[in-house]
């Protein structure tokens, strides 16, 4: 029988915990049998099951019932069937292999139950075979814990294939691989694999398989030949376990036997890493006998580093790499090393060598790297003439003697203790030296310095931070390249004729040096220079053709800076609140940023502008430069432009075609604004209260919005493009600047000139013009006669009318009389003065509007869509009380539906009472607001569709009728007499 399925292995979570009793391994297969399978399965194991298990002594299966811990019998429970398989030779890595199976059977399967109740006995079970059988199998390998005694009595060997490692060429699973005769030679395929973790207390019991087979309790079965086997190709194996650390390979050691051979592959120990942990002497021993190739160790923060140590570099004789700390080590290691002739690199971190008085020698004739870090000792003496790397850095110790001829990297930093003598003595014994650290050595002097830069002439790395008695005015380093004088008070300006004669400097730090007053470099190879918190800092001239990098910042007295170069890309200079003057011939700058330079001039514009010398910038920041007062630009590459907080500015002239991006927040008192031409696609001056003058050319702008500017009176507007123009509150912009806009401007879409009471009739009729105008907003104006708007926006869709006070009753009529306006979809009429009858033919006759708004209307009483008297008896029985005798709006009976979506009347003082039946035909109104009428008391409404009704604050409703199925939402606060 052949089985095909797929494995789910889950791990659990890392834990640090050495104990591994609760690692498991959980797969579950889904089998169906069919009825010729499960008559081959019975016959295969009734003929040649005694027999076969005689002559394989190396495989013995229990099975056992499983369930609630008891045999099912007849009319009980569905029985589980497990078993479970054992190797005596499995050690604590693999001890437990247990097997669940469930099994669901229909009503045809009773006698395949009661042929497996009495398996063993020597009757023979015979009996149908079901139509169909579903078989669950979990496999719970619990891998780790060593077998207890009885488990392992409960255990029987597999039967081991060892020669299908070197045979298979591609990775395989065999996963209960039953050979249970001829008979039984149709495949199983997996279902639905599926994950459980499976407690111990669900493990059944299982018992030996005697010599009594018929043993009922047990229910047990003998198998020929089951094996589960979980095969990888050995090379696919160690390629996958590459990727896993130390602690991730002790964990799959547990798994198998293939795998915790696979895992102690000494290729994956070549590196003995144990920083922070406890082992033994005799453990270090072990792995170092199982492991002598190893060629790293690391016992950084071990107990017992001293005997860790000496035992590594005498057992390992292919040692190379070898970290410790945290502990004490003594002579006799140091001695000993110079045995280990393999070993490159040695680091000591953190560590009393020796007794802290005696003098420790290092001597090796092939170590290459010395890594003493923060040890205590009380005088060191290094001898190692292939090394070329040493670190002694924050070492508390007074003498250090090197005999390091082909050293060529020292690191001092920190070391207190050493004199200006002995720093001098140590650099000079190493004349190949290319790379001093000596930051934090107080004791450091010029002379020192000189002594150095004279013996070591490929020095080219110099860190001298924190010297306080070194100047470098007397020092020449002309193979230098980085230079590190942080926090070094003898730098000043002449420091900087010494450093200029290093031509080969390409990194240059001068941080917190305080009394530098000005920096003057003309260095050919300079890359990066940093100049921060520099408090007397005045002057910075810079000349590099390959300078990409410069750091200014916090130097409170910084005025002048000129730089020339051919590499930089971005210039930040951020709060230099003294800068004055500022020069750039940087053909390559892109960007700049000089926020808060608050005493920069309107010259700056010149240093950006085409000629300035930037002639590819495109995003410059001048945000919060309160002394800019007038800002024009003409560049052919600015992009972005951000003049955000300078509240000075009180004109703008920009002449930047490519412009796509001004910022203008903050400039409330600018008054002039030119913007011709600039590539802007939208322009906000709403910001600008002060605004009067405007003048625009945008070929590529679609949005202007003017909203604020209520002094503005000269706009001159050319963008044929643009597409919404919101003038609203400019109170001064007049007809003439309407029609010019309109003219130069045919593609406006939305207009809103909101409260804007000089436009008159005249500039309305230069609306003609816009063709595509679907929005017009003429609130808050003075108009008396909206026929102009009926003539020159045949398009229109929304019309917004609010607060114009001064509309005759009359002026709607052309809307439900004439037709005017046929595309008309919203209407605002809100806070106006129209009378009753006009609202009411409004409503009656528009039924084409889909939005009307008639918020705060005084003059509106009612709003009653009755009938007469005389119409249809039923209906009038049904929608009397509906009907009205007063202000009735009559429908006519033959009527089509109406459009209205959305009808609010909000805040209506003076309705007392709203009626809209079904013959009203509003059957698309889904949402009515009623809220703040205070005086209303009567409402009925039946719409088929409305979904949002709002009553709030009308707190004298007394009658409430609804026939609205779809109604969702419905507000009734501060409704205090409502009576449904």
């Amino acid at each position: 029988m052949k089985i095909w399925c797929f494995l789910f292995l889950c791990f659990g979570e890392e834990e640090e915990d050495r104990n591994c009793d609760n690692s498991n391994l959980d797969i579950r297969y889904h089998f169906n049998f069919d009825n010729k399978g499960m008559e081959a399965m019975r016959e295969g194991i009734l003929e040649n099951g005694s027999e076969e298990v005689e002559n394989d002594g190396s495989e013995l299966v229990s099975w056992e019932p499983l369930g609630n811990g008891s045999v099912a019998g007849a009319g009980g429970d569905r029985p589980g069937l497990g078993f479970q398989l054992g190797d005596e030779r499995v050690n604590v890595m693999e001890n437990n292999v247990n097997f669940y199976f469930n099994q669901e059977f229909d009503e045809k399967s009773e006698d395949f139950l009661k042929w497996i109740d009495d398996l063993g006995s020597s009757s023979t079970g015979g009996g149908r075979g079901s139509q169909g059988v579903k078989v669950d199998v979990e496999l719970n390998l619990g891998l780790g814990a060593e077998s207890s005694s009885s488990s392992s009595s409960m255990m029987v060997p597999w039967r081991e294939d060892r020669s299908r490692d070197s045979q298979n060429k591609r990775p395989k699973v065999h996963s209960l691989s039953l050979d249970w005769g001829s008979h039984f030679e149709h495949e199983i395929h997996c279902l639905s694999p599926v994950h459980e973790n499976v407690s111990d207390e669900d493990v059944p019991n299982s018992s030996i398989m005697g010599g009594s087979a018929g043993n009922d309790s047990g229910g047990t079965l003998k198998i020929d030949d089951f094996e589960v086997r979980m095969d990888l190709t050995d090379d696919l194996l160690h390629m996958v376990f590459t990727f896993l650390g130390d602690i991730d390979l002790c964990r799959a050691a547990r798994v198998c036997r293939q795998w915790r051979e696979a895992s102690s592959h000494e290729d994956f120990w070549r590196y003995l890493n144990f920083e922070n942990r406890y082992i033994s002497p005799q453990q270090f021993d072990d792995m170092c006998r199982r492991y002598p190739n190893a060629t790293g160790v690391n016992v950084y923060g071990t107990p017992a580093i001293n005997s860790l140590a000496m035992k590594a570099v005498s057992s390992l004789r292919n040692l190379e790499v070898l970290t410790l700390g945290k502990g004490q080590l003594g002579e006799s290691f140091f001695l000993m090393v110079t045995d280990c002739h393999a070993l490159k690199s040695l680091t000591v971190n953190d560590a009393t060598l020796g007794n802290g008085i005696q003098e420790i020698p290092i001597f090796h004739d092939r170590l290459h790297d010395l890594q003493i870090v923060k040890c205590r000792v009380l005088r060191v003496s290094i001898r190692c003439p292939l090394l070329e790397t040493l670190s002694l850095k924050r070492s508390s110790m007074p003498h250090a003697v090197l005999n390091c001829p082909l050293l060529r990297d020292l690191d001092i930093a920190s070391c207190h203790k050493l004199s200006d003598a002995a720093i001098r003595s140590a650099a000079m014994s190493c004349p190949l030296l290319e790379s001093l650290d000596m930051s934090n050595c107080s004791s450091v002097s010029d002379e020192t310095v000189r002594e150095i830069a004279r013996v070591c002439v490929n020095l080219t790395v110099l860190d001298a931070s924190y010297c306080s008695n070194i100047s470098l005015e007397s020092v020449r380093l002309p193979m230098l390249t980085v230079l590190k004088l942080h926090s070094c008070e003898g730098i000043t300006s002449a420091s900087m004729v010494a450093i200029a004669h290093s031509h080969s400097l390409k990194i240059l730090e001068l941080d917190n040096c305080s009394l530098l007053t000005s920096v003057s470099l003309d260095l050919a190879h300079l890359e990066n220079i940093r100049l921060v918190h520099c408090r007397k800092f005045v002057d910075l001239n810079l000349r590099s053709s390959v300078l990409s990098s410069i750091t200014v910042s916090n130097c409170p007295s910084l005025q002048r800076i000129n730089i020339i170069s051919n590499a930089l890309k971005k210039l930040v200079l951020q709060k230099q609140e003294s800068l004055t003057w500022l020069a750039l011939q940087c053909p390559f700058l892109q960007e700049v940023d000089l926020t808060e330079c608050e005493s920069l001039t309107n010259s700056i514009c010149k240093v950006f502008s085409d000629g300035g010398g930037c002639p590819v910038l495109r995003s410059l920041v001048l945000d919060s430069c309160e002394s800019l007062t007038a800002v024009s630009f003409c560049s052919t590459s600015l992009v972005n432009l951000s003049l955000g907080g300078c509240r000075a500015i009180t004109s703008v002239e920009l002449r930047c075609p490519h412009l796509e991006l001004v910022s203008l927040d903050g400039c409330d008192h600018l008054e002039r604004a030119s913007f011709y031409p600039v590539g802007l696609k939208s322009l906000n001056l709403g910001i600008c209260p002060k605004l009067n003058v405007l003048h625009i050319e945008a070929p590529q702008m679609v949005s202007l919005e003017l909203k604020g500017c209520g002094i503005l009176s000269d706009a001159s507007i050319n963008c044929p493009l643009l597409t919404s123009l919101d003038a609203s509150f400019c109170s001064q912009l007049k007809d003439d600047c309407l029609s010019a806009t309109t003219l130069s401007c045919p593609l406006i879409e939305s207009l809103v000139l909101m409260s804007c009471p000089s436009i008159c009739p005249i500039g309305l009729l230069s609306l003609r013009c816009l063709p595509n105008l679907t929005y017009l907003d003429l609130s808050y104006t003075f108009l008396v006669n909206l026929q102009p708007v009926f003539d020159s926006c045949l398009y229109l869709k929304v019309l917004k009318l609010q607060a114009c006070k001064y509309l005759a009753d009359s002026s709607l009529e052309p809307l439900y009389k004439d037709g005017a306006l046929p595309a008309l979809c919203e209407l605002d009429l809100s806070y106006g003065t129209l009378c009753q009858s006009a609202i009411e033919k409004l409503l009656t006759c528009c039924t084409h509007l889909t939005h009307v708004s008639l918020n705060g209307c005084v003059n509106m009483h009612d709003l009653n869509w009755g009938f007469h008297g005389d119409m249809p008896s039923e209906m009038h029985t049904h929608y009397g009380s509906f009907a009205s005798s007063v202000g009735d709006v009559f429908l006519p009976t033959e009527q089509s539906d109406r459009l209205l979506q959305n009808l609010n009347c909000v805040g209506c003082p003076n309705i007392k009472k709203v009626v809209i039946p079904p013959m009203a035909r509003c059957v698309h109104l889904s949402s009515l607001n009623l809220s703040l009428s205070t005086n209303l008391k009567e409402v009925g409404v039946s719409c088929c569709n409305l979904c949002f009704l709002n009553l709030s604050n009308s707190y004298s409703l007394e009658i409430l009728k609804l026939d609205c199925p779809r109604l969702t939402s419905l507000f009734l606060q501060v409704c205090y007499s409502t009576v449904s």
